[in-house]
């Protein structure tokens, strides 16, 4: 969490930060984000939960999520996007494919770049 907030704070972002799922669940509906980077590993209430909970409120329909993972399992990629992410990376984080990410979500660029969805076979497109 303090990579992503160091790197992201240079850019400009403002950060939201939660440390468990309901803490996440609670700043999300409060605050409504303009984009969600979600840990799928968290406590009391996986990522993963906290997602398909935000997805059934009308007020995240459009909200773009981004999803973590270290443990990353055959097919989990598509399980998160399922799920309703936007794209998905995993850890260890690449510090220039994060704001690159982030950037062509928000900005709405072409999403023909196959990082969005973790496809990359770079090893630096990796995450957090």
């Amino acid at each position: 969490m303090r990579l992503i907030e160091m790197l992201l704070s240079t850019k400009g972002y403002t950060l939201l930060k939660a440390i468990d799922g309901e803490e996440a669940m609670d700043v999300a509906t409060t605050e409504r984000p303009d984009l969600i980077i979600m840990d799928i590993q968290l406590p009391k209430v996986s990522g993963l939960e906290v997602i398909r909970r935000l997805r059934q409120l009308p007020t995240f329909n459009h909200t773009p999520i981004i999803a973590l993972s270290a443990y990353a399992m055959k097919g989990d990629k598509e399980k998160f996007i399922e799920a309703g992410c936007d794209a998905y990376l995993s850890k260890p984080i690449n510090t220039r494919e994060l704001p690159k990410v982030i950037s062509e979500i928000l900005f709405h660029q072409p999403k023909d770049n196959p990082s969005l969805n973790g496809d990359s076979n770079d090893e630096e497109n990796s995450c957090h």
